[in-house]
């Protein structure tokens, strides 16, 4: 029998509610219901960092601590999680040692953004290393303040995140994890009825028979986009199935020549796995969202959005990515370059559902190059997404895949620019040209507010030819202006 409430973990207590609508989402859940208002509303669209919450789940045995977006996040999605907002930080009338450093060094102003910045760095706080100031930096992209200036944020970050937690959080560590155990039941969630539910299934094939059953109910990985549906777009979702406590969906195995990566992973799970076929992957992912979007986004989701300008789409598909997909207990694979079929559509019937995404690795003759073109540099909507994979044969070309998002209906392979390049020499870019040029047959980009079909067109030019010449100029990445660390050059 499934269970008909969700429960998690507030303030060292079980929480259990039944009867919770399908579309609550966590913000609304806190504000509205529990009157704790230290968590703020901002944007409503997960791009502020205003709503940031800590999040604790049970991880080989010991509790981890990650930023979510409570704007964006349903309620029902923290079923056997810690909840931890900002309301909760101070204990008997003395500061938690984050917010004692950002009142230290004058870190707030209007405070609006504040709750938000201290959830994030609460979750640095328990990251268990002491960070450097760019980690500290890409920790807190996801949180906008307008009036105080980041440096003294950052200077209150140094301070407090030292890598040796001494909370009431780390002082319960064990008791934490013992609870959070214990509400690891293995039992299906299904609130409400027929018509109207919040369901989150405990095991693959309870998902799959679920899905089946009500093709029409929406499927929620980490809410990212279906959370803006919510708040947005005002939708009606009466029918909602998560996905995340599938056991084993979010596995993510190096098989040798490849990693097979499950639909309900998230990106700071799949992140060093994909960063390790090549550092322009880790580059792009660390500007994927933030450090929020990235804990609950799934690279399933981002790909079953079909989303014309989705980040790993590009990359995956350059790389030649198997998709497989479940219905019932059938399962099918093709590669994810034929899953989009056009805008807003992809080869998935009613009830079927994005399983797993089989990346291959490298070999030894083979090269690989991503650019993302953006507005702001972190957290923001690519004008441009591209990713290029070169076979060498010496100093021959002797195959590529090209794949763009931003360029068309859907995330999509230059095949002209691609047969132009074979046999090319990369000691001629003479003959570079006729491929880069072919990219004009092979896409015909629109105007957007993010960017003219004009720009797009030059833009996706100027990253081939930019691919071409550090190709050509060995390991060396020497074109790159910004963004780049260490183990990238």
């Amino acid at each position: 029998m499934a269970r008909q409430t969700i429960r998690f973990l507030r303030k060292g207590q079980v929480v259990e509610l039944s009867s919770i609508p399908p579309m609550r989402t966590l913000l609304d859940y806190l504000r509205l219901d529990e009157k704790s208002k230290g968590t703020k509303e901002g944007c409503n669209e997960g791009d502020c960092g205003a709503c940031t919450v800590a999040l604790g789940s049970l991880e080989d045995g010991r509790v981890v601590y990650e930023p979510v977006n409570a704007c964006i996040l349903l309620l029902g999605q923290i079923d056997g999680k810690e909840l931890v907002t900002v309301d909760d930080l101070a204990t008997n009338g003395k500061l938690h040692p984050v917010q004692k450093a950002f009142v230290d060094n004058h870190a707030s102003q209007c405070g609006f953004c504040t709750p938000g910045f201290v959830m994030s760095l609460f979750t640095l706080y328990h990251a268990g290393k002491k960070p450097t100031r760019q980690d500290i930096v890409d920790h807190i992209a996801g949180n906008l303040c307008r009036c105080t200036g980041y440096r003294p944020i950052v200077d209150a970050a140094v301070k407090s995140c030292t890598g040796k937690p001494a909370d009431a959080w780390a002082a319960a560590a064990k008791a934490t994890a013992a609870q959070l155990a214990a509400l690891n039941d293995g039992t299906d969630v299904f609130v409400g009825d027929a018509k109207s539910f919040f369901a989150a299934p405990a095991s693959q094939e309870s998902l799959a028979k679920l899905y089946a059953e009500y093709p029409d109910a929406t499927i929620v990985a980490g809410a990212t986009d279906v959370g803006l549906w919510i708040t947005k777009q005002l939708r009606t979702l009466p029918k909602i199935i998560y996905v995340g406590r599938a056991k084993g969906l979010d596995a993510i195995v190096d098989h040798g020549g490849h990693i097979s990566i499950g639909a309900s992973a998230t990106y700071s799970d799949a992140e060093s796995h994909l960063s390790s076929i090549d550092p322009d992957i880790g580059e792009v992912i660390r500007r994927l969202g933030a450090k929020q979007v990235r804990a609950s986004g799934t690279v399933g989701g981002n790909i079953a959005n079909g989303s014309p300008i989705g980040d790993s789409p590009p990359m995956l598909i350059a790389l030649g990515a198997m998709l497989h997909l479940r219905h019932g207990e059938n399962e099918r694979q093709l590669p994810l370059e034929d899953f989009f079929v056009a805008y807003g559509k992809q080869d998935r019937a009613p009830g079927e559902l994005v399983w797993r995404v089989e990346v291959p690795k490298l070999k030894a003759n083979e090269v690989f190059r991503a650019y993302k073109l953006t507005k702001r540099f972190d957290q923001d909507i690519s004008a441009v997404m591209s990713a290029f994979k070169f076979a060498l044969d010496g100093r021959a070309i002797a195959s590529a895949r090209i794949a763009l998002g931003g360029m068309a209906a859907t995330p999509k392979r230059a095949a002209k620019a691609e047969a132009a390049l074979r046999g090319v020499s990369l000691d001629a870019p003479q003959d570079w040209e006729r491929a880069i040029a072919a990219l004009a047959a092979d896409y015909q980009p629109i105007n957007d507010m993010r960017a003219s079909a004009e720009y797009r067109l030059v833009a996706a030019c100027a990253f081939l030819r930019k691919a071409l010449m550090e190709v050509a100029a060995g390991t060396s990445r020497s074109t790159r202006v910004i963004g780049v660390r260490e183990e990238a050059a």
